[in-house]
């Protein structure tokens, strides 16, 4: 710290957004879009199957490990949701990636730099774990040195 430090403007904490309301208004509208091209539903209505996997999804994303601090439901490395439901989400998620795009742009924009973010961060904890392994590594070979030396 340097003598200035009390002088400067002390840091915020950084503030936690629940991103669950968007992130399940995202997940609905995908469903709507994914059943309306595959389905054909009536009375613009979700098919059963779709309304189904809809509220399995959304009752295990309110119950999420991770809180308000959840990542994105496809981004994450500890899907909630059982094989086959995982597997049928990502490919609802995967499938209708274009017609979002049309309907939704900016809601389709914004996901993707979340996305992108999400990545970031894992490419960020990766990197700090392979930097503490390389420095466990260099201190054991540092104390190895040193117990030869003294030999």
């Amino acid at each position: 710290m340097s003598i200035f430090s009390r002088f400067l403007p002390k840091r915020k904490p950084p503030e936690l957004k629940n991103n669950i309301p968007k992130e399940k208004e995202n997940i609905r509208k995908t469903f709507g879009i994914y059943c309306r091209k595959h389905h054909d539903p009536k009375n613009g209505k979700l098919c059963p199957a779709c309304t189904a996997l809809l509220a399995t999804v959304f009752t295990k994303i309110d119950r999420c490990p991770y809180g308000i601090t959840k990542p994105i439901c496809d981004r994450c490395d500890r899907p909630c949701f059982g094989t086959k439901a995982t597997q049928d989400f990502l490919t609802i998620m995967r499938s209708t990636q274009r017609g979002m795009f049309l309907r939704h742009p900016i809601m389709t924009i914004r996901h993707k730099i979340a996305g992108m973010g999400v990545d970031y961060a894992k490419q960020q904890q990766e990197k700090k774990a392979g930097d503490k392994i390389k420095a466990r590594e260099k201190a054991a070979k540092a104390r190895a040195k040193e117990k030869e030396q003294k030999k």
